[in-house]
């Protein structure tokens, strides 16, 4: 298979983002789906003389099921991975695994070629700066609400869990984020209201002009879900994993300028400057408490973010 226009994208991944070393260890994770992403990856990190193994299986059938237990073992023992595959493992215990035993790395699910070719073309240092910026007026914040025009009015709660940023900058031991990058989130104490997704959530990729996705939330709990494919996805991930799978997990800030419109990955639109995405399941990975078999993000338009009853500037893309 050819990877020539997958070279580019896949050189800023090892050399600008993970930093990596002639003298390190590093291990690919992939699918049959994103073999071509995986592949390009490995040649990249071949020319530059690094250790690589390129490990690949089926794609799995849920983001944030565990991988096999051969790929996690290698994670762990590498001094650096990169993970493109179908199903995200971003929230699972072979990921930060790995990250707690010194490995820095990135998640890359759901990637695209396109995605792969956009999202990695991006200027990360903007993206640092940017994401700097909003971390600031965020960080001390007691309550944020989040309104839209298309019905989300909902209000979380930090408490005492931190604030994260994902910049692309992947270079120290234990230094994990998704790629492509571009955001600012945190895993809240609690939270109510309701929030309707009018941009991006799997298993539906992009939603259509008069496509939303309602989810209600009380006490930071998920309680009704008004579209039954999502509905029915969460609630498998329950039966396989618990009630866990009902937690609302994250809040997000994407604070990538150089992603101009959405285009139906969760990992790129959720990036997207000036958007907010939400998600449920399992948030271990950022800082929260909950483990379950899903991580579920839904992207919203055209939000109005208040920071303890002061309106949020948020960033804007560099491009229409």
């Amino acid at each position: 298979m050819s990877t020539d226009s997958l070279a580019a994208p896949a050189r800023t991944a090892i050399e600008q983002c993970l930093n990596l070393g002639a003298e390190e260890t590093l291990v690919i994770v992939t699918d049959d789906a994103r073999l071509p992403i995986g592949q390009a990856l490995y040649e990249v990190a071949t020319e530059l003389g690094a250790d690589v193994t390129m490990l690949r299986s089926p794609p799995g059938d849920q983001h944030g099921a565990e991988p096999p237990a051969a790929v996690a073992a290698a994670m762990q023992a590498a001094d650096a991975f990169l993970a493109p595959t179908t199903k995200s493992i971003s929230h699972t215990r072979a990921r930060t695994d790995a990250t707690e035993a010194g490995a820095r790395g990135a998640t890359l699910p759901g990637i695209t070629d396109r995605v792969f070719r956009t999202g990695l073309a991006a200027d990360y240092e903007a993206i640092a700066r940017t994401s700097a910026a909003l971390y600031e007026q965020v960080v001390d914040a007691e309550e944020l609400r989040v309104q839209t025009p298309a019905g989300t009015d909902i209000t979380v709660t930090p408490g005492e869990r931190s604030w994260l940023t994902d910049t692309g900058e992947i270079q120290q031991p234990e230094a994990f984020g998704n790629l492509p990058a571009g955001e600012i989130f945190i895993a809240p104490e609690d939270a109510s209201g309701r929030y309707v997704v009018d941009g991006t959530i799997s298993p539906h990729g992009l939603l259509g002009p008069d496509q939303t996705v309602a989810i209600e939330v009380t006490d930071g709990r998920v309680t009704a879900i008004d579209d039954p494919v999502f509905r029915e996805e969460v609630e498998a991930a329950a039966e396989q994993g618990g009630p866990g799978a009902y937690n609302l997990a994250e809040l997000g800030i994407g604070t990538n300028t150089g992603v101009g419109e959405l285009v139906g990955s969760v990992l790129l639109d959720e990036k997207a400057a000036g958007t907010v995405h939400i998600a449920i399941g399992d948030n271990v990975g950022l800082g929260g408490e909950t483990d379950a078999a899903i991580h579920a993000d839904g992207v919203l338009r055209e939000p109005t973010v208040t920071v303890d009853g002061t309106p949020l500037a948020l960033p804007r893309p560099a491009v229409d």
